[in-house]
């Protein structure tokens, strides 16, 4: 493993988002400054008329934006840096577009969106000769799966994207891959697995000067130890490790996430008012950046938390029966399946079915909508190494 590492450290992360007049920029600019800039060189290209230089940098501004948490600003971002592409007839910068479109769909839960915009940004990548961000696009999609939770289907796609980022040296890529194949690891109760695989991304991180991946990987770390050895100091410890990258570069999402661990490792110590305060704060987090799956973990966790505060038993399952419907609507099969077990060990359950419920209610078999089951099948990893490279940035 450790020659794995060095490979892919070879090249510190680079942020191939941050284009033109943005392109100096390191992947650990905070994003204020990100958004500073950005929009001080996006004004100037307009002046300019120059429309390729204000995709470029519309691309930067959509992504800094949708970090912070500002959605709709977001939204509006992509979508006039698209529009500016096509003017400017640029079929890399449209790509990049519809990939900021899609990674925000995504984050808004809007997956069917997300499958498309991603599918389609791999596409005109293609078209138009950009390997990174058809690679951008293809792990977009591979990410956007596992997070629904249907892991047979995405796990390939994974493994194939760690291969190529390995064989190319691409840290963040690298970082990015190993942490997604660790948590479908860490989900499915292969601790040891995911531990290690987490380590190696964070050591991958620290090496190429990924903050942000760094951080990602320590939350990860921090959740298998905590699981699995019950060491809730050292996952408190790594949680505030990861918190104070995720402050520098002003990841409003990792920060939430940060503290919904944070809340998890309480729970399992027994501590339960600490983490009731947590997920309380990390749902508020998530609320205000109307991000609905760390809305749903969030409740989830709180929910537990009151429940084994006195709660009484008839609002604990009424609350999760709601909650278990929300996440049927989403498509979160992973996080459904958590609230079938949390209404277990709390001795509501089993919780009952909501009428008409169909696969994914009933917790089996694929959760994909078929916009997504088509991407993922038709994605070309291989196709990646004409040119160039492919990496996964969050």
């Amino acid at each position: 493993m450790a020659g794995q590492v060095s490979e892919a450290a070879r090249v510190k992360a680079s942020a191939p988002e941050y284009q033109g007049a943005l392109g100096s920029l390191s992947v650990n600019a905070s994003l204020a400054e990100v958004l500073a800039r950005g929009l001080e060189e996006l004004a100037a290209a307009e002046r300019a008329g120059e429309r390729s230089e204000v995709a470029r940098c519309g691309l930067a501004v959509a992504e800094a934006y949708r970090r912070l948490g500002r959605i709709e600003e977001a939204d509006r971002a992509w979508k006039a840096s698209y529009r500016a592409a096509r003017s400017a007839g640029h079929e890399g910068a449209m790509a990049w577009a519809l990939w900021s479109g899609g990674t925000l769909a995504r984050q808004r839960g809007a997956f069917r969106l997300a499958y498309r915009l991603l599918r389609l940004a791999a596409d005109m990548g293609e078209r138009g000769g950009d390997v990174v961000v058809r690679g951008y696009s293809l792990a977009g999609l591979a990410e956007t799966g596992r997070i629904q939770g249907d892991y047979e289907t995405v796990g390939r796609l994974h493994e194939q994207l760690l291969a190529e980022a390995r064989r190319r040296g691409e840290a963040r890529h690298t970082v990015w891959a190993l942490e997604g194949i660790a948590q479908m690891h860490r989900n499915t109760g292969a601790y040891d697995k995911a531990l290690a695989l987490f380590e190696e991304a964070a050591e991958t991180a620290l090496r190429a000067e990924d903050r942000r991946g760094w951080a990602w990987a320590l939350r990860g770390i921090a959740d298998v130890v905590s699981v699995r050895d019950g060491d809730v100091e050292r996952a408190l410890s790594l949680l505030s490790r990861a918190e104070e990258a995720c402050r520098e570069i002003g990841l409003s999402s990792a920060l939430a996430y940060n503290h919904k661990m944070r809340g998890n490792v309480l729970y399992r110590a027994g501590r339960y008012a600490e983490a009731r305060e947590l997920y309380t704060r990390a749902l508020e987090e998530f609320r205000e950046m109307e991000e609905p799956r760390g809305t749903a973990l969030s409740r989830l966790g709180l929910v537990k938390a009151r429940a084994r505060l006195g709660q009484d038993a008839a609002r604990t399952a009424a609350e999760l029966a709601e909650l278990r419907r929300m996440l049927d609507r989403i498509g979160l099969r992973h996080a459904r399946e958590m609230v079938d077990k949390a209404a277990a060990e709390l001795g509501v359950g089993p919780l009952p079915e909501p009428a008409g419920s169909g696969t994914a209610a009933a917790g089996s078999g694929t959760v994909l909508p078929a916009e997504g089951a088509w991407a993922l099948r038709a994605a070309d990893v291989d196709g990646l190494r004409a040119a160039g490279g492919a990496e996964g940035p969050r």
